[in-house]
Formats: C-alpha cells, sequence, structure tokens
C-alpha cells in the first residue's frame, strides 16, 4: 500500500460505487454536513432522455424517505407512483388485491428508470459542498491503519476515512479486496425484462402472476407504457428472445392476463439469469457493504433495492449521530440490525418462489396462502407495512 496520511485526501466516509446506492448514501451525509469522498468506475451519469430505459426500480415509502432525507428531487415525469399491488395464480384459483388505503399509506411507492434516479442523486451531489466525486478510477487496495482505513485508487490517488463503505455491486472489488467471501445460490431461471407500449392506459396498478414456471409481472409507467418481467427457464426464455417483435408480441398477449390490452410497440427487451448472493459478513476494520455488494435477493418482490437503500439508511443515522463513522460498535450495529432484515427478506422470497414454481401441492399451499392474505385484512395491512421498510406495530 503506497501513500500515507500526509499524501492522502482525507474525508469523514468513503464510498466505493456511484450507482442508485452509494449516490443515495453519499447525498444523505452530504446533505447532513459529513465530508465525503464518492469513487465512481464510470463517468457522472447523464441526463436520460428518449425510451424508457429497460432497468426499473420500485422505491417504497422507507425507501422514499430516505432520499427526500438527502434533498433529492425525482422528476415526477419518469416516475409513476402505485397504489394497488395485485398477486394471482394463472387459473384464479388464488387471488390476493393489496391497496394502499388498507395501510393507512397514500401509495405504496413509485416506479422509476434505474438511471433517472441516479441522475437525480448525482445532480445533487453537484451542489453538496462536502461531496467530492472521484470518477473514472476505481480502488486497488485498501488497508486499515490506526483510526484510518487508506484506498489507493488506479489513477494515483490515496484516500482514507475513518470508514469506508462498498457500494460497488454485486461483482464488489472492495468486498474482494477485504477479503470479504459470499455464498451463492441459483435458480435456474431467467427473467427477460420487456418494455412496451400498450393501448390501454395501465394506471397505478402493479400485478403478478403466479405460473408453474414462474411469475409474470407488469410495472406500470407513465401513460400507456409498461415494464413487463417474464420469468422462466433458461432455455425457455433464449428462445423467446430470438422472437421478432412482432412474433413476442404474439406471445406476450397469449400468456399475458388479459388486462393488459393490446399492445402496440415492443420497445426493448433483454434478460438475466436469476441468482441470490449473500456476504458471510457487512463490516470489517472501519469497512461496511451496502446494497448488492452485500447482498443480492430474488427479483420477484422487487425489494433489491429497497433493501440496498435500507442498509444505506439504517448506516446513515448510525454516522450521523456517532462521533466516530468506523466504531466498530457502530458498525456492529449496523450489521446486526441489516443482516436481520435482509436473512427475512431472502426468506421470504426463496419461500414464495418455491410455493408457486414448486411441485403441485406446494402450488396449492401457495394458492391457500392468497386466500388467507385476502381474507384478513391485519396480515395484508403487516405485509405491506413490512414490504415499505415500515413498523406495522408503531402508532400513527
Amino acid at each position: 500500500m503506497q501513500g500515507s496520511h500526509q499524501q492522502s485526501q482525507q474525508h469523514d466516509v468513503i464510498i466505493v460505487g456511484g450507482g442508485m446506492v452509494g449516490a443515495a448514501l453519499a447525498a444523505r451525509l452530504g446533505n447532513a454536513g459529513k465530508s465525503v469522498g464518492l469513487i465512481e468506475q464510470g463517468d457522472a451519469p447523464a441526463p436520460p432522455e428518449g425510451d424508457y430505459d429497460l432497468r426499473i426500480s420500485s422505491l417504497n415509502a422507507r425507501s422514499l424517505a430516505f432520499i427526500n432525507a438527502s434533498g433529492t428531487q425525482l422528476p415526477e415525469e419518469r416516475s409513476c407512483p402505485f397504489r394497488h399491488i395485485d398477486v394471482a395464480n394463472q387459473d384464479g384459483t388464488g387471488h390476493s388485491l393489496f391497496s394502499a388505503a388498507d395501510s393507512d399509506m397514500d401509495d405504496f411507492g413509485v416506479f422509476v428508470e434505474n438511471r433517472t434516479l441516479q441522475y437525480a442523486l448525482w445532480q445533487r451531489l453537484a451542489v453538496l459542498p462536502g461531496v467530492t466525486c472521484y470518477t473514472q478510477c476505481a480502488p486497488i487496495s485498501t488497508l486499515a491503519s490506526g483510526d484510518m482505513r487508506l484506498v489507493e485508487l488506479d489513477n494515483g490517488k490515496t484516500l482514507s476515512a475513518p470508514l469506508v463503505v462498498g457500494a460497488d455491486g454485486a461483482r464488489s472489488t472492495l468486498r474482494e479486496l477485504a477479503g470479504i467471501s459470499v455464498t451463492h445460490y441459483d435458480y435456474h431461471q431467467r427473467a427477460m425484462i420487456i418494455n412496451v407500449e400498450t393501448e390501454l392506459p395501465q394506471q397505478d396498478v402493479s400485478w403478478q402472476v403466479f405460473t408453474p414456471t414462474g411469475p409474470i409481472a407488469m410495472l406500470p409507467l407513465p401513460g400507456q407504457r409498461a415494464s413487463l418481467v417474464w420469468y422462466d427457464s433458461d432455455d425457455a426464455t433464449k428462445a423467446r428472445e430470438q422472437l421478432d417483435d412482432d412474433a413476442l408480441k404474439a406471445a406476450i398477449e397469449e400468456a399475458f392476463p388479459k388486462r393488459l390490452g393490446k399492445l402496440t410497440r415492443v420497445v426493448a427487451r433483454a434478460s438475466f439469469p436469476i441468482k441470490r448472493q449473500h456476504a458471510k459478513r457487512y463490516i470489517g476494520k472501519r469497512l461496511a457493504l451496502i446494497g448488492d455488494a452485500a447482498h443480492v435477493v430474488h427479483p420477484l418482490a422487487g425489494q433489491g433495492l429497497n433493501i440496498g437503500l435500507h442498509d444505506a439508511d439504517t448506516l446513515a443515522e448510525l454516522i450521523i449521530h456517532g462521533r466516530d463513522p468506523g466504531d466498530h460498535i457502530n458498525l456492529h450495529r449496523f450489521e446486526v440490525q441489516r443482516r436481520l432484515a435482509n436473512q427475512a427478506m431472502i426468506a421470504a422470497t426463496d419461500s414464495f418462489h418455491h410455493l408457486f414454481t414448486g411441485a403441485r401441492p406446494m402450488r396449492q399451499l401457495g394458492d391457500l396462502s392468497l386466500h388467507i392474505a385476502e381474507r384478513i385484512p391485519f396480515a395484508k395491512r403487516i405485509m405491506m407495512q413490512q414490504a415499505n421498510g415500515l413498523n406495522p406495530f408503531k402508532r400513527r
């Protein structure tokens, strides 16, 4: 490790990774007056324009509150609030409708393009005096030294801070440099993402239909647009990817519920394998992992980004209200809180996957669970409050 305290640029916190989770943490800490160094391998994001991007995420109530606390404004024209979640099985024997009003909420959150959120966060970072963005560079080594951790970059710079945070994704360089290993699980499924334009406006309902080969889902976008997610086996998905737009349009209209309406255009499509990954620990000496660097969950519940932002929220509160950002007691508290919550989310998404795509008796149990959820309003309220990162037992 070259460099020293004298030669290094010092910050309160260094964050590796300027994606949505890393940039959100940087904005929250910068807005609270902390000195932050944000390291990003690529360039600052460009303003979103043209057709909607394939990468769409949902932001729940807690995530939106965290984004707001950083002073970041989400552009309304490229985000879509949703107030209802409709879950059913393919033959209609199991069905449950969740409405925000039933959970004492105005809405469940918004669907937003990943690039729109990232750009909005970087716009905020640009006006925060305490935040320095180091672009087009990556860490090549890191070392904990006394009450600081040093990070050497591939551009020759060395940065130091009492805490270094890894928010650099599933293939985290910082996690590898810190010697933290991960566990893997392959679901042997692929998710195909298809952006479409439809004859019908998609309103404020997100729906998901479970089939024996995997769920199909619709995420509403502004106007008569939607993001469709089609889970299936590797072979079936790869075959579908070879279809031209007209053939794919016909396949969607055949497989998806009639309420989607006729498609006027297939805008774009892509697919990715479904895998789970979990870091064996979230912390090291003066080091913490958040977001995909710490965990990758099954995307069927749409909670991947949310739990990453909840990591950032928990860590930010401990940093803002503590004296030493990298204090071991604080970091241990962060790990205990977040690992417990994330393990629960992993268990829940795994259960859904196996219930609805397993053998027939398992699928019947899944159908029964939808029946029960539909008939017990209190259970629905608890489920949706927890899914939004809120405490369902807290008096309002």
